[in-house]
Formats: C-alpha cells, sequence, structure tokens
C-alpha cells in the first residue's frame, strides 16, 4: 500500500510543481500586460526572489512560456527580450508617440519573421 500510494504520489507532486510554474502569479509580479494585433496577449512577469523575467504569451497559434528574459531601456522605451532555440522575442513597453501602445517582435535566426502592434491591457 506505501509502495503504491508514493508511486501516484510523485508523478502528480513533479506535474503540480510544473503547473505552479508557468502560472507564475503567486511567485512574481505582473509589469506589462499587452493585446496585441493577431489575437496575441503577452505578459511579462518578474519573480519576486530571483528578478527573472518571464514571458507568457497566448495567441491562436498556442501558448508560449519563456524564461530568463533582459530588460533595457532604449531611447526612453523599455523592451523586454526572451530566447527560444532560433528565434528570440522582443516586448516593446511604448513607442516614443504613445506610452500605451508597444510592439511584438518575433525573430528567427537574427531575421525580422513577425511583427505586430500592440496596447497596453
Amino acid at each position: 500500500m506505501k509502495t503504491s500510494a508514493l508511486l501516484l504520489a510523485l508523478p502528480i507532486s513533479i506535474l503540480a510543481n510544473f503547473c505552479l510554474r508557468a502560472s507564475a502569479d503567486s511567485t512574481a509580479a505582473l509589469i506589462l500586460s499587452t493585446k496585441c494585433q493577431g489575437g496575441y496577449n503577452i505578459n511579462i512577469w518578474q519573480n519576486y526572489n530571483s528578478r527573472e523575467l518571464l514571458y507568457r504569451a497566448t495567441s491562436p497559434n498556442g501558448n508560449l512560456s519563456l524564461g530568463k528574459g533582459t530588460s533595457q531601456a532604449t531611447e526612453g522605451v523599455r523592451v523586454y527580450k526572451f530566447r527560444s532555440g532560433i528565434y528570440e522575442y522582443w516586448v516593446w513597453d511604448g513607442t516614443l508617440d504613445n506610452a500605451q501602445s508597444g510592439t511584438l517582435e518575433v525573430y528567427k535566426n537574427k531575421r525580422i519573421l513577425m511583427k505586430q502592434a500592440c496596447t497596453k491591457s
């Protein structure tokens, strides 16, 4: 009985651990939320303890969750950058003309693949 209970509990605890990491809301603060053309909803989170930047996106093409992002100010506009293999995702927090707008850019092998206008939500 103890062995079977342990074998059942182990996969559940592993699954729960992965689910909790993906949600990010209890361990991180939401620092940017945008809605972009094409049905892309982007949230940028920052982990309370590690200060790691997290990227969470939902779209008609599926969901994407990335960590280890970077942030930098460029000409008064903040850009958040995330990498997944040969892809890079850049989220611009505002534009020089409008602080409530922004841009989602996706690069493949350092060449722009997609660019979508966004608004803060």
